[in-house]
């Protein structure tokens, strides 16, 4: 059987983001290849080697900020050890910073080919231009120009590689929606549990963001367009992240309180509940590699209002799949959820327009045969 190691810096079962699910949901559907991965230990909880679905998972380092950094060399490290036991045939780097585990490991030994599957949610000059990434640009540029496959999973992301040097044809694969959403089989009992866990009356409507809290996500744009909003409209941020303490006290500051819901971070097998308890998914995005929380919200026939920025422009298309806001508008957003509030054939109409595109185009078991043939073929 031939074995790919990845290199993701976070993973199941604590730290899970569009990125990880997708490593999940593709290798869970290849079963004739044997997956390992090297990524950082976060928690002394964490076991450093255990089977997660179809894939050995190795961690390395510790819960500390210097781990991280050390992490590139550590994972390169440890790659050289698990390679003269496994003799891997390809290397897999998920999302840019990954090049340089990969890149070091290939200098001290491990002699295979690589793949880059590009899923960044950062614009393209945060990524290459952050002052404590500058120094390891050539690295990253190496990493880039010797890749024997570069998977994107939005046209957006497909343009960085001929940037960087990379001079054969990316290869272009979505991610999918959350199967949970698409399957549409969630009880109303465990919808209702969520509800009741946060107090929803009848009479209310709730707002939904299913991310992790940080800056492109927009949260803050959403608690200043409450302000604008009735008073039965409450926002549920679903997730936790760096943001929380800054957003809470956003809350307070606008005077929104009682109308915002923080439920912490969420396991990803519960977010269905929370966004099928909820009316209307709101997100203001400032960039998205792809936006696999906005496929799943079209997956659960949910309105959805969002940006067009990044990777959204491909399946985010006003009054045909979404209602469009511009990024840091918070008139935009309210506007739009009176008008989803007032006209309910029109969300009936388009919620299934949305629902219809998602399930024919960015569905799990597709993508992963497309993954299996026009990636992993090429290197295996």
């Amino acid at each position: 059987m031939k074995k790919v190691l990845i290199f993701s810096l976070a993973y199941y079962p604590r730290h899970v983001s569009g990125a990880e699910a997708a490593i999940k949901e593709i290798t869970d559907r290849i079963e004739d290849v044997e997956f390992h991965m090297v990524t950082l230990r976060f928690s002394g909880a964490h076991a450093r080697r255990e089977k997660v679905g179809n894939v050995f998972v190795h961690r390395v380092g510790g819960a500390s900020y210097v781990a991280k950094i050390l992490f590139p060399v550590l994972a390169a490290l440890k790659a050289r050890r698990l390679h003269q036991t496994h003799r891997f045939d390809a290397l897999w780097a998920m999302m840019t910073y990954m090049l340089l585990p990969v890149v070091i490991a290939r200098m001290v030994g491990v002699h295979a080919p690589h793949i880059l599957t590009l899923q960044d949610g950062d614009p393209y000059e945060k990524v290459f231009e952050r002052w404590f990434i500058r120094p390891v640009v050539p690295l990253l540029d190496r990493g880039f120009r010797t890749a024997s496959v570069v998977q994107a999973i939005s046209k957006y992301l497909a343009q960085w590689p001929r940037k960087r040097g990379y001079e054969r044809e990316v290869v272009m694969i979505p991610n999918g929606a959350n199967p949970r959403d698409l399957a549409g089989a969630t009880p109303e009992e465990e919808v209702n549990r969520v509800k009741n866990k946060f107090g929803k009356k009848g009479d209310e409507r709730w707002l939904v963001n299913t991310a992790r809290l940080v800056h492109q996500k927009g949260n803050d744009v959403t608690i200043k367009a409450l302000t604008l909003l009735p008073e039965y409209v409450k926002f549920l941020v679903v997730g936790g992240g760096p943001e929380q303490e800054s957003l809470q006290r956003l809350v307070q500051e606008v005077g929104v309180g009682p109308r915002v819901i923080f439920t912490g971070p969420v396991d990803r097998s519960e977010v269905t509940l929370y966004r099928l308890a909820s009316d209307i998914f709101v997100g203001p995005s400032r960039s998205e590699g792809l936006g696999n929380a906005f496929l799943s919200a079209m997956a659960s026939r949910i309105p959805v209002v969002a940006t067009r920025e990044g990777g959204l422009a491909e399946f985010v298309f006003d009054n045909k799949t979404a209602w469009v806001v511009e990024k840091d508008s918070p008139e935009q957003i309210a506007h739009a959820v009176i008008n989803i509030i007032e006209h309910p054939q029109k969300v009936k109409e388009i919620t299934e327009a949305a629902y219809r595109m998602v399930a024919e185009t960015y569905n799990w078991d597709r993508i992963a045969r497309e993954m299996r043939q026009s990636v992993f073929e090429k290197v295996l």
